[in-house]
């Protein structure tokens, strides 16, 4: 009797081929991996840059979905045109002409959050290779998006009033780059804001070189301080170069994901192609009901109501500061927005720090990841929207005990 012959045994599986170069170069967000760390009730979080949701308008944005929904379902749940509902964008063109910035609705690209504005401007402005210049230190998103892109990303050196006009001329002479990008409003992560003659001088260097801006602004709403300085993209010099980033989300609900840029014709229409490869369009019921919000809401009634909760929140912060961090510690005082930023004395390294942190249950964003150049590691985020200035006190002490004080 013959035995069965053993079964061949399966031919080894070759690898999959790995995933692309500019993913595995780019890391992913230490804020997000900080907020999944401090995701615990018990952690007071200073480190995402969320909106304090008690705040939002629930029933407004509610009754402006109901709205949509009864009276146009079909035109709410259908596919609509890449560039944007009309209404929408005639709503927010009139309220940046009212603002000093002349535009039609037609100058307008609505997007998925102004995050995808920015990559949408990547895609159709950065070629591997490709030279940026960002602020430093510069919101962590823009970072990555231009990693992405494959763009070779340098910092302008600056001040506490932002990038340095002359050390820009510099760089645009020796590095021939595509764009600056900026948030020259309550920045993140500093807060800080570039005062009207600095902007004016930025214009002046793009114009004279030949250089696109990218001013994003998510925060300028949000004024507690001051008066409000025009953006870059009102000045002459800059009209023709200048894409200007706005967004619902610190002002209505981040999870609305509405933005919007503002662009000359020929770039908006690259960056609406390659919005049409991404995603064909921003969610229709989303723009109906944001285009139906504005319409019978008063909107800037509402962003006052919540910048007198924020400007509360930041003065408790900077009252309990002093006690908090060691002796030597320096901190800005914003006009507005979301942030400030601290810097430890030369002998602290905030990323080590922060584990010590949380045991306490409280948490901060490490100021390193924010430098496309080198970092300095004394530094620190801390967002002061989110916490009452009960919990806001809370924080702070223990704040000030993780890090020894």
């Amino acid at each position: 009797m013959t035995s069965a012959p053993a079964p061949a045994s399966a031919p080894a599986s070759a690898p999959v081929p790995p995933t692309a170069a500019r993913v595995r170069s780019t890391g992913g967000s230490p804020v997000r991996d900080i907020l999944a760390v401090t995701a615990r009730p018990e952690v007071i979080n200073f480190a995402g840059g969320l909106p304090a949701p008690e705040l939002f308008d629930r029933e407004g944005v509610a009754a402006a979905f109901r709205h949509v929904l009864e009276e146009s379902p079909a035109q709410a749940l259908q596919y609509a045109t890449t560039e944007g509902e009309p209404a929408l964008r005639s709503l927010l063109a009139a309220r940046l002409t009212a603002r000093g910035l002349p535009t039609d609705a037609d100058d307008l690209l609505v997007t998925t959050g102004s995050q995808q504005a920015l990559s949408l401007l990547a895609a159709a402005l950065v070629d591997p290779g490709d030279t940026v210049l960002v602020e430093e230190p510069c919101y962590l998103a823009a970072l990555q998006v231009f990693g992405l892109a494959g763009a070779r990303i340098l910092a302008v050196p600056g001040d506490a009033e932002g990038p340095d006009p002359d050390a820009l001329a510099d760089l645009v002479v020796r590095e021939r780059p595509k764009l600056l990008y900026t948030v020259p409003t309550f920045q993140n992560p500093t807060g800080r804001t570039v005062p009207a003659a600095r902007r004016a001088a930025l214009a002046a260097v793009a114009a004279r070189h030949g250089l696109w801006i990218v001013e994003d602004d998510p925060y300028g709403e949000l004024r507690y301080d001051g008066d409000r300085v025009p953006w870059i993209a009102a000045h002459a010099d800059a009209r023709d170069r200048t894409v200007l980033l706005g967004s619902f989300s610190k002002v209505m609900a981040p999870g609305l994901r509405l933005g919007w840029l503002r662009a000359p014709a020929e770039l908006r229409r690259a960056c609406a192609v390659a919005k049409q490869a991404a995603d064909l369009h921003t969610p229709t019921v989303n723009q109906l009901a944001a285009a139906r919000y504005l319409a019978v809401n008063d909107l800037d009634a509402h962003v006052r109501r919540v910048a007198d909760v924020y400007r509360e929140r930041r003065d408790a912060m900077l009252a309990g500061l002093p006690d908090a961090l060691p002796e030597g510690s320096v901190w800005n005082r914003p006009d507005g927005g979301m942030f400030l930023w601290v810097r430890l004395p030369s002998s602290y390294d905030t990323t080590e720090s922060l584990a010590r942190v949380v045991r306490q249950d409280v948490a901060y964003v490490p100021g390193a990841p924010f430098y496309a150049g080198e970092p300095d590691r004394s530094t620190l985020r801390l967002c002061f929207v989110t916490q009452t200035p009960e919990e806001i006190g809370e924080g702070l002490r223990r704040l000030g005990k993780g890090l020894g004080r």
